[in-house]
């Protein structure tokens, strides 16, 4: 042992100074608050994004278009992709189940788009169906089940 090692004792040293406890302690009066102002006084909590009064970013920013809130989304699927998922697999029967190997996630929406050329006579089911995808898929020989 020798003075390059001494510690004080454990809980001899107090962290921090008390706020609070009288002009003595150096931290009284206003306690660290400063003088007047909303965050001297109790109960004081800032709104989030609130600036100090200036104009806060959310509104300074300006905002374009309509956001439709009971917009449904579809993620599209076309049948060139669908004829290579029956090329692969050998499938006649195609449904939201069987795209989930990177077309589709498991919750979304299908709709069916008539880009590519499908030759296979495949019964295909989805949420919805373009007019084009419709007319190749029954000229091909499959039938379509809106689900």
């Amino acid at each position: 042992m020798n003075l390059s090692n001494l510690t004080p004792a454990e809980g001899s040293i107090k962290k921090g100074k008390r706020i609070g406890r009288g002009q003595g302690s150096g931290k009284g009066g206003t306690s660290t608050r400063g003088h007047k102002g909303a965050k001297s006084r109790s109960g004081y909590k800032s709104k989030i994004g609130f600036e100090g009064g200036q104009m806060p970013l959310q509104r300074r920013v300006p905002k374009f278009g309509f956001k439709n809130r009971n917009r449904v989304e579809y993620k599209a699927v076309n049948l060139d992709n669908l004829q290579k998922l029956v090329d692969v697999s050998k499938i006649t029967e195609i449904t939201p189940d069987l795209m989930d190997n990177g077309l589709v996630q498991k919750n979304d929406l299908v709709k069916i788009l008539g880009r590519g050329e499908l030759t296979a006579k495949v019964k295909i089911s989805a949420h919805k169906f373009s007019e084009s995808a419709t007319s190749a898929i029954e000229a091909a020989g499959g039938s379509i089940v809106t689900l």
